[in-house]
């Protein structure tokens, strides 16, 4: 990944270059202790270290190469706000609010000394494939940690239908700095978008964070895998020029 975002770069398109990454949740997660070597780790606290170690090898690398803008791509938080994936996690023998706290310790960790022009978002992804979905509930199981306590630069949120919830879980955003990304155009379908009902849902979820502090954007990407989403290319761009009419109504015209 480290050579494909030398590539990007290379492009010299003006813009910064943004490189999106797995989030070290994800190596954990899916398998547990089942997929963590008991002879190398026999304690999972070394794991957990040897992964912050590494994750910050990683990012200085990163920064090294010119990257000032890296995402951390994370299903974890998704599953953990839904109810039934809690439950199978239990059945495997784990708690899912103990494996939360690891995982918000790791990423404050890993980011404990990174530059401070090195912004990092998050993004809880629900499903992407084929335009499925892996995980449904609001995000109040996960809220007051997650927002509360990880340290990133910007919380990319899926809102793009009702198994998201409500914004209520907003209100434990850090004032200041820290951006909300509310995914608010489905990347699913290629139905557009309700202008006006996009900015109604900006209005309503600013009850909760300062509008300063909110962005747009499509919900997740329009292609996770190679065989891509059910969606033309045709569509996809109706659905940035969406995000970006309504961004230009909502805050104004971008600083120079």
């Amino acid at each position: 990944m480290l050579k494909d975002f030398e590539f990007l770069q290379s492009l010299d398109s003006g813009a910064t270059p943004k490189i999106t990454i797995p989030s070290p949740s994800v190596l954990h997660f899916r398998g547990g202790r089942n997929v963590v070597s008991p002879e190398i780790y026999p304690d999972l606290t070394e794991f957990f270290d040897d992964l912050v170690d590494t994750y910050r090898e990683a990012l200085a690398a990163f920064y090294a190469a010119g990257c000032r803008y890296l995402q951390l791509d994370d299903t974890v938080w998704g599953y953990l706000c839904s109810d039934e994936q809690k439950q199978l996690i239990r059945e495997r023998g784990d708690d899912p609010d103990e494996l939360a706290k690891i995982y918000a310790d790791v990423l404050n960790r890993i980011l404990a000394d990174k530059p401070d022009d090195l912004v990092i978002g998050l993004h809880v992804c629900r499903g992407n494939f084929r335009s499925k979905w892996i995980s449904s509930g609001g995000y109040e199981p996960v809220a007051e940690l997650l927002f509360g306590t990880v340290n990133v630069d910007a919380f990319f949120l899926e809102y793009d239908n009702d198994r998201s919830g409500d914004f209520r879980p907003l209100r434990f955003i850090k004032p200041g700095h820290q951006q909300v990304v509310l995914g608010l155009v489905t990347t699913k379908t290629g139905a557009l978008e309700d202008k006006s009902l996009i900015k109604e849902r900006i209005q309503e979820a600013a009850q909760y964070v300062p509008l300063e502090q909110i962005c747009l954007s499509p919900q997740c990407g329009f292609s996770s895998t190679e065989e891509g989403n059910d969606i033309s290319e045709a569509e996809q761009e109706a659905k940035l020029r969406l995000v970006v009419e309504v961004a230009r109504e909502v805050w104004g015209e971008p600083h120079s």
